[in-house]
């Protein structure tokens, strides 16, 4: 196992373990590495000191950094602290409608279904195609989909 600093393109860092350098670069090349803060899958490896293991004589004292003991699922900033909070509202008072997020966003418009608000995925151009049609949706700054 290899572990590797990665960073996002909105300069989140954060750590991924992988089994070897050509799966890392497997993944990487196929866009199936995502950021663990926004869900960007433009992720590149940040520089990383090396880690050499060091004789029993020469070990350095434990490390007393509190961010080395939380653990990865938990915020590293007030940021992300904030940006888990907005989440956990948003999906606490919108329907999740899933892939049906287009088709639901119409039919509200339209008043052919109740007026909630809503969450889902839909594709790109579909968005932009409710955009144009004067449909007021917006992304959410992460994903649903699972993350490293």
């Amino acid at each position: 196992m290899i572990r590797y600093t990665l960073k996002c393109d909105r300069k989140h860092v954060f750590d991924s373990w992988f089994r070897s350098v050509d799966d890392f670069e497997k993944l990487e090349l196929g866009g199936m590495i995502s950021c663990s803060v926004c869900g960007s899958t433009k992720v590149a490896k940040a520089i990383m000191a090396p880690r050499l293991q060091a004789s029993q004589g020469d070990r350095p004292p434990a490390c007393n950094n509190d961010q080395a003991d939380r653990p990865l699922s938990s915020p590293a900033s007030p940021a992300e602290q904030a940006l888990k909070e907005l989440r956990a509202k948003i999906e606490a008072i919108s329907e999740d409608v899933g892939r049906e997020f287009a088709r639901e966003a119409r039919a509200i418009h339209a008043g052919e279904a109740p007026e909630r608000p809503i969450i889902g995925q839909t594709a790109p151009d579909e968005a932009r195609a409710l955009i144009e049609d004067g449909i007021p949706v917006a992304p959410l700054p992460w994903s649903g989909r699972k993350t490293n």
